[in-house]
């Protein structure tokens, strides 16, 4: 099948496209207490959230390239073609996308494709500029690229440089596509989000944000090259649960990322399609069952070589359409929506 240019995609996502369909208001979470921080109960019905980060990835689209490490936010043609294309797609069935930007990304001569995401209803949350570990507690940890030139540290503290990384984003936002950051999501993820940094939560709250995606639930996988087994997939679904939001004791919101990630599937498993796919049918299956949140993390840049045929988002939507009502496809921000009291 011939892929369709990027020109037509920048032409289809320029057109006025329909609101998503939801069926109703999105319920309000009730809030019962948790140990240091407030989980929100089941909703309604279940919130499916398809979320992709803008950032190359090492070993695609050839396994031995890894000099994406230095290069997070450069972007190549095809990278940001699938990204279109997924726009397109998933708005086609009546959904939206959450993309998470890495700053680096704004400084290339045309984002047209991405302001035309944005235009058309997508959400383009904040990623950090360079793509940094926000644990990081040396300069060393920050980056491959501050690992091999510390001199851009600038004599600052870490914590100086996490909190640049994460302003300068959302200012490259505002300049370039006229829009402010939807969210914050942690480069990577962390089986504890960000419980027990506070200095964290709050610098975050300071920088504008009441969200945050950074929490990873850890779960069972498979050494690279062997399919996962049943024990596997049970345990990526028992894992569903503490992938829910939550607020923590600043008043930050948590929304974490569900597990299967593509880069976990695909360059930690190295599964094939097949397998990934079936994870993701049992976790939103899992979602809608439970009136839960289902939070899809991928990269276009993986997806492009593993699932060229939009196969995932595809499935998303067609479980979604099937539940009849009981689940619906939104972003991260009617997400949070969905969580704080009227």
């Amino acid at each position: 099948m011939t892929r369709p240019t990027l020109a037509s995609r920048r032409q289809f996502l320029g057109r006025a496209l329909s609101t998503v369909a939801t069926g109703g208001a999105l319920a309000t979470a009730v809030l019962r207490p948790g140990v240091g921080r407030t989980q929100a109960a089941p909703l309604e019905r279940a919130l499916i959230s398809i979320t992709l980060d803008l950032e190359m990835s090492r070993n695609f689209p050839q396994w031995e390239m890894t000099h994406w490490d230095y290069e997070k936010g450069n972007l190549d043609a095809d990278t940001k073609a699938y990204a279109v294309e997924a726009g397109q797609r998933v708005r086609e069935r009546g959904g939206v996308i959450h993309y998470f930007c890495v700053g680096r990304v704004l400084e290339q001569e045309n984002v047209t494709w991405l302001k035309e995401l944005a235009e058309s209803g997508h959400k383009i949350g904040n990623h950090t500029y360079d793509h940094v570990n926000m644990l990081a507690q040396k300069p060393a940890d920050v980056q491959f690229r501050f690992q091999r030139a510390p001199w851009l540290m600038r004599g600052q503290s870490v914590a100086a440089v996490l909190q640049d990384n994460v302003r300068m984003t959302n200012e490259a936002l505002q300049a370039r596509l006229g829009i402010q950051a939807s969210g914050f999501r942690t480069p990577g993820g962390f089986a504890t989000g960000l419980d027990g940094r506070e200095d964290l939560q709050k610098m975050l709250l300071g920088e504008g944000f009441s969200w945050i995606s950074s929490k990873y639930p850890s779960h069972a996988t498979t050494i690279a090259g062997e399919r996962p087994s049943a024990a596997v997939f049970a345990d990526i679904v028992q894992k569903q649960a503490a992938a829910q939001p939550y607020r923590y004791p600043t008043g930050l919101w948590e929304i974490p990322m569900s597990p299967i990630s593509d880069i976990g599937a695909f360059r930690g498993g190295r599964w094939p399609l097949e397998d990934f796919l079936e994870a993701v049918r049992r976790g939103v299956t899992w979602a809608i069952e439970n009136r839960g949140v289902f939070d899809f993390l991928a990269h276009p840049s993986c997806l492009l070589v593993a699932d060229p045929r939009f196969q995932v988002m595809e499935l998303i939507c067609d479980l979604v359409q099937r539940s009849e009502g009981r689940g619906v496809v939104v972003d991260l921000d009617r997400v949070f929506q969905s969580l704080v009291p009227a």
